[in-house]
Parts: C-alpha cells; sequence; structure tokens
C-alpha cells in the first residue's frame, strides 16, 4: 500500500485507542468524542481497508486477527510519533532560569514574592539558589545573582543596582526588650561583625545594649528578634513587612550603611528574553519595596 492510501490518521487513532482500552466508551472517553464519532471512524477504516477489524464478543468488542495486527502496528506508530513530538517540546522548551540570592534576601524577601513572577510569567522557569559574593558565570549555570555589592565587582559582569541597603535596629512593640534605658541585647549576624559597633558609633546618643549576641545568618537573628529574645539591627528590605504589620517596631529608623543591592549578570552576549523578564520584574519589586514605612 502507498503512502497516499492509507486511511484517515483520525479513524486510525479511534481504532487504536478501542483496541487499546478494550472498549468504545472507553476510547470515546480518552479522545474527548462522543461514542457514535468512535464508532463511526471505526468503521469507516475496516471500510476503507474492506476487513474486519472489531466483531462482537458478548456485549462488547474483540479483535479480530486482522484487526490485532493493525492495532499493534498502529500502537507502535503512535509511540513513535508521540516519543518524538515530546523530544522536540524539549528541546525547544526555554531552558529553566538559574537565580543565586543570598540567603536571608530569598527568604524574606524573594520566595515570598516569587510566585508573582510565576503567575504572570508561566512558560518562564525559575530555579533558585542561595550564596553569596563572586559568581563564576563561566562554571556555574547561573543566569543572574542578587548581591550585597559590599566586594569588588568584576569588570565584565553586567551589573545593575536593585536598592540602598538600609538598616535599624528593631523589636518587640513595647517595653520589654527595648532599648529606652539601654538594659537589652543586641543580636547581631556573624557574617556583618562590625555592624552594631558602626551603628552605635553613629549613634553616640543611643542607649548601649549590656551584650551582643551574634547568630549566622539575618534570618536567624530577625526569627529571634520575632521570639523577644533583643533587638536586632535589621536590614530594611529584610524586616519591612514585620514593621509595616507591627510586628516590629523600629523606633530609631533607618539609615543607609553606604552600600547596595543590586543584579549581576554575565555581560559577554544579549540576555535571553526570560532572564529580561525577571531582571525587570526585579527591578520593579525593589522599586516597591525600597521606601522607607511612613510608620516606624
Amino acid at each position: 500500500m502507498k503512502r497516499a492510501e492509507i486511511p484517515s490518521l483520525d479513524d486510525l487513532r479511534a481504532f487504536e485507542t478501542i483496541a487499546r482500552t478494550g472498549s468504545v466508551r472507553a476510547a470515546a472517553e480518552e479522545l474527548a468524542l462522543t461514542h457514535g464519532a468512535v464508532s463511526r471512524r471505526a468503521a469507516n477504516l475496516a471500510a476503507a481497508l474492506r476487513l474486519e477489524l472489531l466483531e462482537p464478543e458478548g456485549r462488547g468488542l474483540r479483535l479480530t486477527a486482522d484487526g490485532a495486527h493493525l492495532a499493534a502496528a498502529t500502537t507502535q506508530a503512535l509511540d513513535l510519533i508521540s516519543t518524538a513530538l515530546r523530544d522536540i517540546r524539549q528541546r525547544s522548551a526555554p531552558a529553566p532560569i538559574l537565580l543565586s540570592c543570598e540567603r536571608s534576601l530569598a527568604m524574606r524577601w524573594l520566595i515570598p514574592r516569587l510566585s508573582g513572577f510565576q503567575d504572570r510569567f508561566p512558560e518562564i522557569e525559575v530555579h533558585l539558589s542561595t550564596g553569596g559574593g563572586a559568581v563564576d558565570f563561566g562554571r556555574s549555570r547561573v543566569a543572574l545573582a542578587i548581591r550585597r555589592l559590599d566586594f569588588p565587582l568584576h569588570p565584565d559582569w553586567q551589573v545593575q543596582r536593585l536598592m540602598p541597603e538600609r538598616v535599624g535596629p528593631v523589636h518587640l512593640p513595647g517595653g520589654a526588650v527595648g532599648m529606652r534605658d539601654g538594659d537589652y541585647v543586641a543580636l547581631g549576624s556573624h557574617t556583618r561583625p562590625e555592624a552594631w559597633p558602626n551603628w552605635l558609633r553613629d549613634h553616640p546618643q543611643a542607649p548601649k545594649p549590656r551584650s551582643i549576641r551574634m547568630l549566622d545568618h539575618h534570618f536567624l537573628m530577625i526569627e529571634a528578634a520575632l521570639g523577644g529574645l533583643g533587638v536586632a539591627l535589621g536590614p530594611l528590605v529584610l524586616v519591612r513587612e514585620d514593621v509595616v504589620r507591627k510586628r516590629l517596631s523600629a523606633p530609631w529608623g533607618f539609615d543607609p550603611d553606604g552600600t547596595d543591592y543590586g543584579l549581576i549578570g554575565p555581560a559577554t552576549g544579549p540576555e535571553p528574553a526570560g532572564v529580561l523578564a525577571l531582571r525587570d520584574w526585579l527591578m520593579l519589586q525593589a522599586e516597591a519595596d525600597g521606601s522607607i514605612p511612613a510608620e516606624i
């Protein structure tokens, strides 16, 4: 038989589905067709080939020898087509974007907002990793990184400033762990060991803590403040929501510390459309969240 003489592929698909599922009803459900439409397509195929492909058996149907032969070949052919289409779609689909972000910033700023990007761009897949400092774009799969720009920047990087870093003491509302009398524990992070000494130097009128307790990361420091363990020197970007919702008080406000958060990417070649979309979205988020809350 010449290829031009092969019967309708719709009829072949209907017949193969009947043979595979064992009934016209099940085939109709899988193909989202009516029972009558599936029966007609199977009948059309048998008429075109002038062969009996199905025969009654009790209340159902069974394959004839010719029908079983054709069903096996059709299933194999459709499986090959399905596999080829899946491979083509996977190759043509855009690769996931690997976004690297500092751990505390990822937990308290990026992750709560990232679903908004996925809702707006469901076709762009973003994978998140945590890290700090310089990025080796040549060896890693990172497409874009969010960093506090407190280290030397490579001249080959494309750097876009997101927002300035502002820090200030935050604690539970009320006077139990406040700074009013100076009898408080200052909570700091090992990632910025000089933060409290620098802030106290710049604010000589502020009461001095009885001790400074260091934690491994800023998110742990902030959780400790929320738990009433002391006064955290919190970056605005990390505590903004807690201050706005009055879970934390910031009686001394937030001061720039001279650094910025920024987006870093490789400067070689044009960025893919997905990376550009992510970059623009992150800039909008930073613009919206970079201001100091009206009430602190």
